[in-house]
């Protein structure tokens, strides 16, 4: 049985994690092609070496770093995510101010629509 060192957890069965790709630097989200996208999200470089990869420990939901040898599949060591990222990347704020500009102009334009037709949410009969 494999044994992974999850720095929450402590030593764990290698069933209990979830593989979740390379530590790479990402492009930057709102100005990258969908093919420099692709190519960070999908393809790896594949060599032998030390890898820096995320793991999941799906037990507790906690992601932490492993750094393993790709020949040996030796786990050299693991650690929070913290040691190397200060900073949260939110994606959700650049959608989310997005879709709610597009709702509100949405709705905008159905109320001009319903205030010139007198028909719609507000209208009286």
């Amino acid at each position: 049985m494999k044994i992974m060192p999850c720095p929450l957890n402590g030593p764990r069965n290698i069933s209990e994690f979830v593989y979740g790709g390379e530590v790479k630097a990402m492009p930057d989200h709102k100005n990258c092609s969908d093919k420099a996208w692709a190519e960070y999200v999908f393809y790896s470089d594949n060599t032998i070496k030390i890898v820096k990869e995320w793991w999941f420990h799906s037990a507790s939901g906690y992601w932490f770093i492993a750094e393993r040898h790709t020949a040996s599949d030796e786990i050299i060591r693991t650690y929070d995510p913290s040691e190397i990222y200060k900073e949260r990347i939110n994606f959700d704020a650049d959608t989310h101010e997005a879709n709610a500009n597009a709702n509100a102009n949405a709705n905008a334009n159905a109320n001009a629509v319903d205030a010139k037709s007198g028909e719609g949410k507000g209208a009286q009969s």
